[in-house]
């Protein structure tokens, strides 16, 4: 009898650097949120956001998590709760987000790689490619390297922050917090704001999809994602505040980036140690979303929704090698994208998927209230239901603001809504070759 393969796995402070680098990576591309939101508005945004847009989504990650850490995570959740069909819309609109969500580092990469060599900006393109293939050999090696890379790449990303923050408040930089309001804020710029604050707070439920490659994934989930909320809300808040403070002016912020505020605070030397973290966070981040992204093509080929060849794994290693691949080539396509419009796509496509989590953990509240739950959210289904519709209510605001933005911002706001309608277009091509899903039933 053929011995079943030891899949190694990682431990609650490498499953900390993993999640940090899969919602955050650090404050990079938080840069415009000053020029969005002024200095009133961007620290009351940095607060409510979080916890509006994330906290409903950690605590629902971590009871559906609890009941089913299984690999596939979210996917397995909604198809189990709501049936094959919105399962499949789960996997495939979270499948493309991610896809657009990795556009997104490679350019960050580039333009940190900036501060030190200007000319590289005219090389983008193939820099990026090597950077995405990079990240791909790395995540079909396993798991364990990817969460001791993001290990040390988290020390490097928040090393330079620590020297900043700890020279910010030497200097006497922090004078005052300035009164919190959003009086005077376009519309349109609000919407931007939001868009800003919560891409670079999204991914909590991405985190999940190995759950079978995690320590006691219950325990190791319920400690390592407070912690990391707690990491991520801080730095945010610190780098903002001092970055307002600091007296930089916001145009330079948006162009220069953090580089600009560690030059203005401590000279050259701390601008290239943040230009260095900023290049460290942008691999660590693509890395680890590639790490949860490849997992949900595999459990969907194994349930017969997607090509069988998805779910190869690697002989020696372990891993859905194929599906890593296919990610890479996809990724390699989508680099060409401005980042304003990455955004909003980015987070409209998001935030369809997170409604069917939500709609999930009700449903399962109703029709399995007795099924052990390790963690429990302390809340009743009317409680459950308006917990939710915080979330909602902030991503609407945003894409309405989409939609009275300027034009480019709206056709990005209609491919993100077209490109959810593609979900039932390749549901329907499914039944068609195989008509067995439309009764729930696998082959």
């Amino acid at each position: 009898m053929p011995k079943t393969p030891l899949i190694r796995k990682i431990r609650p402070l490498q499953l900390i650097a993993v999640i940090f680098f899969t919602v955050s990576g650090g404050p990079y591309g938080l840069e415009p949120l000053l020029t969005y939101a002024g200095e009133h508005g961007a620290l009351l945004l940095l607060l409510l956001t979080p916890l509006l847009w994330d906290v409903p989504a950690i605590f629902t990650v971590l009871e559906l998590n609890s009941m089913m850490p299984v690999t596939g995570g979210y996917y397995k959740w909604v198809k189990h709760a709501l049936g094959t069909r919105w399962g499949f819309y789960e996997g495939w609109w979270t499948w493309l987000y991610t896809f657009i969500d990795l556009a997104i580092y490679p350019g960050l990469f580039v333009l940190y790689a900036s501060f030190f060599f200007p000319w590289i900006a005219e090389y983008r393109i193939p820099v990026c490619l090597i950077f995405i293939w990079l990240s791909a050999l790395l995540n079909i090696l396993g798991i364990v390297p990817v969460g001791k890379t993001s290990l040390f790449l988290g020390a490097a990303v928040l090393t330079p922050f620590i020297i900043l923050f700890g020279l910010a408040f030497y200097h006497h930089t922090v004078t005052t917090i300035p009164s919190p309001s959003l009086k005077g804020i376009p519309f349109s710029s609000l919407g931007m704001a939001l868009y800003t604050v919560m891409w670079n707070c999204l991914g909590w439920d991405n985190v999940t999809t190995y759950a079978e490659e995690v320590e006691k994934p219950v325990r190791s989930y319920l400690f390592s994602m407070f912690a990391a909320f707690a990491l991520v809300i801080v730095l945010y808040f610190l780098i903002i505040l001092i970055s307002q403070q600091s007296g930089i002016n916001t145009g330079l912020l948006k162009e220069g980036a953090f580089p600009a505020v560690g030059v203005a605070i401590g000279g050259n030397w701390l601008g290239s140690l943040i230009a260095l973290a900023g290049m460290a966070s942008a691999f660590g981040i693509y890395a680890a979303v590639l790490l949860s992204v490849s997992r949900v093509p595999k459990v969907m080929a194994d349930d017969d929704l997607l090509p069988k060849r998805l779910n190869r794994l690697h002989s020696r290693f372990q891993t859905p090698y194929v599906s890593i691949i296919v990610c890479s080539l996809v990724g390699s396509l989508m680099i060409l994208w401005p980042f304003a419009d990455l955004l909003i796509i980015d987070v409209t496509v998001y935030g369809a998927g997170l409604s069917l989590e939500y709609i999930s953990l009700i449903k399962l509240r109703m029709v399995s209230p007795d099924v052990h739950r390790p963690f429990k959210i302390p809340l009743n289904i009317p409680g459950l239901c308006l917990m939710t519709l915080l979330p909602v209510t902030v991503y609407f605001v945003a894409l309405a603001a989409a939609f009275s933005s300027n034009e480019r911002a709206v056709w990005a706001a209609i491919f993100a809504i077209a490109t959810l309608t593609s979900a039932e277009l390749v549901w329907r091509l499914i039944l068609w070759k195989k008509p067995y899903h439309k009764e729930g039933r696998l082959y």
